[in-house]
């Protein structure tokens, strides 16, 4: 069940006095979107922080979040429970490149007072004052992890991935009360919610942090397919298994675990990455099959060793612009971004990055934005010309940048 702060507890009782005084169309009136100032929100995940920047132009840190206010606290839960702290550990040790990890991805909620965060080495998902610092509520997801995040297109809705348990809670952004949750394959990873809000794609990776990763290994990794749900009623619509559209064209020897994925804007295609695979894939969901390979270039100074790739992920990370002519490729392992012609595949220049963890498009839509994990930065290109713009140094080890909100007149409650 989530824990609810007092801040948040007083909103939900004006609110309710609100319901009663005034008239339903006034309750239920959308955020006043003039009192809100967009921003990017930049997840430092060995950090425990999240860095705010400005959504486009300078990219400019405006503030810094403490996004682990009751560390403290949990950190004791975790060693009095023997259980957890051998998961707490093995997160560590793994996934976590010998650090804990803090956040693994966050939105703002329509308001723009509060920040949702998932934590996965506390295995919860946690609400933020935006305002105070202070938590607002906290949801324990079931098993041991918390993972990648998706919120519904009218943001009163946040999916997350409990890895180890292989199910993803919706949860209601104002109040972590859990609305539904669903089963996956293995290691659910990826969420993304359909533009209507009518649909939810999850992604399940399997096991990304085992040796067995040579290609007549690769049935160890687990159950690994594409769940879509009904986002009403969180009921299976289908399941999409890549490992049949991949041996269909010949590509026996690709993992099927389907990373970083986007639609194209009327939603008739799906881009993905795979693990171990430089490069992305075009799929057509009315042909249900996959119609285009685009192989990028290697970096020469990475090997073709893969268990020296992080997390089984060659390439981590994937954007498209708003008008859907240009695809933005975060080359983690080798080391660059580039930004892909969609008509034609033809990749722009490599811009040079270190160990790249995310891509996104700025609130301008100008500018894809990677995460630099490998030097503590984000870098924006430009879409149209496939050059580098600028970068803003962050906290440790960026991982997720998401677009989102905060009041106009916000100012940061942590120094730093």
């Amino acid at each position: 069940m989530p824990v609810i702060g007092a801040r948040r507890l007083r909103t939900l009782a004006a609110a309710l006095v609100l319901t009663v005084t005034v008239p339903a169309t006034a309750a239920s009136a959308a955020p006043d979107t003039a009192a809100l100032r967009e921003v990017l929100f930049v997840g430092n995940n060995w950090d425990g922080t999240a860095d705010v920047l400005r959504s486009s132009g300078d990219f400019a840190r405006i503030g810094r979040i403490d996004v682990v206010p009751d560390k403290d606290r949990r950190m004791a839960e975790i060693n009095a429970d023997p259980i957890k702290w051998i998961y707490f550990m093995a997160i560590r040790n793994s996934v976590g490149e010998g650090h804990d990890q803090f956040v693994d991805d966050m939105y703002s909620t329509p308001d723009g007072t509060s920040v949702v965060v998932s934590r996965p080495s506390f295995a919860d998902v946690a609400s933020i004052d935006l305002a105070t610092g202070a938590l607002n509520w906290r949801f324990p997801v079931s098993g041991y992890r918390s993972d990648h995040m998706a919120v519904s297109p009218d943001g009163t809705r946040v999916a997350v991935s409990a890895s180890t348990s292989n199910t993803v809670h919706v949860l209601d952004i104002d109040t972590g009360r859990e609305l539904g949750k669903f089963g996956t394959g293995d290691k659910p990873h990826e969420n993304i919610f359909t533009q209507d809000g009518k649909y939810l794609y999850n992604m399940a990776i399997g096991d990304v942090n085992t040796q067995t990763d040579a290609p007549w290994l690769d049935w160890t990794k687990g159950n690994r397919y594409i769940t879509v749900v009904d986002a009403s009623t969180f009921q299976r619509v289908k399941v999409i298994d890549m490992r049949q559209r991949l041996d269909a064209i010949g590509l026996t020897g690709y993992s099927d675990a389907v990373r970083p994925a986007v639609f194209s804007p009327d939603e008739s295609k799906l881009y993905f990455q795979v693990s171990f695979f430089h490069g992305f894939f075009e799929y057509d969901l009315a042909t249900d099959r996959i119609t285009r390979t685009k192989t990028l270039p290697k970096n020469p100074a990475t090997g073709d060793d893969r268990t020296t790739f992080v997390n089984d992920s060659r390439h981590h990370g994937l954007s498209m612009s708003p008008d859907g002519r240009k695809l933005c490729v975060a080359g983690t392992m080798d080391d660059y971004a580039t930004v892909v012609d969609r008509a034609t595949l033809q990749q722009g220049p490599l811009v040079t990055v270190s160990k790249p963890y995310w891509a996104t498009v700025s609130g301008d839509g100008r500018s894809c934005v990677v995460s630099e994990s490998g030097t503590d930065q984000v870098t924006a290109i430009d879409f149209a010309t496939g050059r580098k713009q600028v970068s803003v140094p962050v906290g440790d080890h960026p991982q997720r940048v998401r677009l989102g909100h905060v009041e106009s007149d916000w100012t940061s409650p942590t120094a730093g």
